[in-house]
């Protein structure tokens, strides 16, 4: 509990939305000084989207230094993700570094496309990539800010699963990035929170339909994590306090997120499927 920095946060500088990793203080820690791994995912291929920062840097950081080769999607961050590509890299495994929109289902072929020319397959998929905005009520809400919720947390998710199946061989993992929104919705959150409702089900569907092809699909949950999406999307008032509402009484580290993204993707979870893991600084989920 006091391992990491706990609330008030003063002072956040004001980010455009999905925001930059180093204009934030305190900086998130990704793992880079302690994250040790120890060959759990040698040899795989791997995509992550949302992979400049956030969560998705820190299980990038993880995946690599596990062994695996790390695709990183992302929207247009390019120092942030030259950072990701870098920590990937000094792990001694190969980065491949692409920008784009997850909201065009091109774009997600492309992903795929890509990880098949540099690393002839797809062993691990995870869908991180996330917009959210905070609103006061659904008036305040224009068709155009759902839809953009929706393209970018859940119709993303079904192109690049429909586009990287074929490539994915018995043993392959997918993993989704929910929220504890989706099992207790913030209203102020209410379109971000009803994507996060929707990727949980997906997952559970997905998981019993691929089950014969022996592919695994499951979803983590996160609670409040210090990512540079929180002080770009949320009023300073809820970024000063942020995370104090859990037990903890502090906001997770996308570094305290990674081992679940890890364990997922191994074969240690080779019973684990359909599932949604919990990273919520001790807020249950029902």
């Amino acid at each position: 509990m006091t391992q990491f920095p706990k609330p008030p946060f003063e002072n956040q500088r004001p980010l455009t939305p999905p925001g930059r990793d180093v204009d934030m203080d305190p900086k998130p820690d990704y793992g880079e000084a302690h994250y040790k791994g120890s060959g759990r995912l040698a040899g795989r291929s791997t995509i992550i989207t949302g992979a400049d920062s956030g969560i998705g840097r820190a299980v990038a950081l993880a995946y690599a230094r596990e062994g695996a080769d790390v695709l990183v999607s992302y929207y247009d961050e390019h120092d942030d993700a030259a950072e990701t590509c870098r920590l990937v890299q000094s792990a001694g495994r190969k980065a491949i570094r692409m920008a784009g929109d997850v909201k065009d289902s091109s774009y997600c072929r492309a992903i795929v496309d890509r990880a098949v020319v540099e690393f002839g397959r797809v062993d691990v998929l995870v869908n991180n990539a996330a917009h959210q905005k905070t609103f006061a009520n659904p008036e305040e809400i224009s068709d155009a800010e759902w839809e953009i919720t929706f393209a970018t947390n859940i119709h993303a998710m079904f192109y690049l699963v429909k586009a990287a199946l074929p490539y994915m061989k018995p043993g392959s993992a997918i993993i989704n990035t929910t929220s504890v929104n989706a099992d207790s919705p913030s209203p102020h959150l209410l379109a971000y929170a009803t994507t996060k409702g929707a990727i949980q089900n997906f997952t559970g569907g997905l998981a019993q339909m691929l089950a014969e092809c022996e592919i695994r699909v499951n979803c983590v949950a996160p609670g409040p994590i210090w990512t540079p999406l929180i002080p770009a999307t949320m009023p300073e008032e809820k970024v000063r306090s942020f995370g104090s509402q859990v037990p903890m009484k502090r906001p997770g580290q996308p570094c305290e997120l990674a081992p679940v993204y890890v364990m997922l993707a191994s074969s240690e979870a080779s019973y684990v499927s359909g599932a949604t893991v919990a990273v919520t600084g001790g807020k249950p989920i029902i």
